[in-house]
C-alpha cells in the first residue's frame, strides 16, 4: 500500500529534511522510526527539501509498505520511536502511484516576526526578532505585488539548481500579512518556490514594512531579476511549511 503521512517537526535540530552528508535529517530520523516498526526502510517521497532549521506544521511524505497496522494507528506507532520534535499526525492509504512532491497543486509556507525591540522568553526559536516597528500596511501592499506568475530570480539565493537551468518562473496565488500585538505573520501560497525564495521574499517585506523600500518598487525588482536588488534572506528559524493542497 502506498501511504501518505503528515508531519510536524521543530526543525531547529536538524540539517533539513532531506538526508545530507553533513548532518542529521528530518528523514533520516523518520526512516529509523520506520525501520523500528516495520522492519525495513522504504523509499520516502517528501513535499518538499525543507532548509536546515525550517519547521513543519503539516508536512507530507508517501512511502509504499506491506504491514497489517491500518492507517489509524500508524501514526501512534511511529511516534513512539520519534524524538519529541518530530511527530506523525495523521496517515491515509493513496493511489499506488501517488507522490507527494509532485502530486502538490500547492504548498504554504509561514514566516513568523516578532516585531519588538526584546525577545519573547517562550518561542524565540519560532521566529526572527524585528525591533524596529514595522508598517504591515506598507508590508500588504508589497505582498500584493509578488501575487501572480512571474520569473523570481530576484528573489532566489545562489546555488540554486533551478536557476542554473533557467527554471525560476513560479505562481503565487496568495501573499498576505497580518499582525497581531507584536506578531507579524507572513503566508505565501504558490505551485513551488526557488532557493530561500520565501526567506528573501519575508526580507523584502520587511524592507517595505522599515521604509526602506516603496511596495511599488516589487515589479521592477522582480523584472530586473536582480537578487542584489531583493531584500535580505531571513533566518530559517521564523519559517514553516504550513500545508500541502492535493486533490484526494
Amino acid at each position: 500500500m502506498n501511504f501518505l503521512l503528515t508531519l510536524a517537526y521543530d526543525g531547529t535540530n536538524y540539517c533539513g529534511f532531506q538526508v545530507q552528508p553533513n548532518g542529521r535529517s528530518v528523514a533520516q530520523t523518520f526512516q529509523d522510526a520506520l525501520q523500528a516498526v516495520l522492519g525495513s526502510r522504504p523509499d520516502i517521497k517528501g513535499c518538499s527539501r525543507t532548509d536546515a532549521g525550517v519547521h513543519a506544521l503539516g508536512f507530507k511524505l508517501n512511502f509504499h509498505a506491506d504491514t497489517r497496522i491500518p492507517p489509524e494507528k500508524l501514526p501512534l506507532a511511529l511516534n513512539q520511536h520519534l524524538p519529541p520534535d518530530i511527530r506523525v499526525l495523521d496517515a491515509q492509504v493513496v493511489p499506488e502511484d501517488f507522490h507527494a512532491r509532485y502530486a502538490a497543486h500547492t504548498k504554504t509556507y509561514l514566516y513568523r516576526i516578532h516585531n519588538h525591540p526584546i525577545d519573547s522568553p517562550f518561542d524565540a526559536a519560532y521566529y526572527t526578532r524585528v525591533p524596529r516597528h514595522l508598517d504591515e500596511a506598507r508590508m500588504q501592499a508589497a505582498a500584493q505585488q509578488f501575487v501572480g506568475r512571474h520569473d523570481f530570480l530576484a528573489l532566489c539565493a545562489a546555488g540554486s539548481s533551478a536557476a542554473a537551468h533557467g527554471d525560476t518562473v513560479r505562481t503565487i496565488t496568495d501573499c498576505h500579512v497580518t499582525r497581531k500585538g507584536d506578531e507579524i505573520d507572513i503566508e505565501v501560497t504558490a505551485d513551488g518556490y526557488l532557493y530561500n525564495m520565501v526567506r528573501i521574499l519575508a526580507g523584502t517585506l520587511c524592507e517595505a514594512g522599515a521604509g526602506r523600500l516603496d511596495p511599488a518598487e516589487i515589479p521592477a525588482i522582480l523584472e530586473s531579476r536582480d537578487r542584489s536588488r531583493a531584500g535580505p534572506t531571513l533566518p530559517a528559524k521564523g519559517l514553516f511549511l504550513k500545508c500541502v493542497e492535493y486533490d484526494l
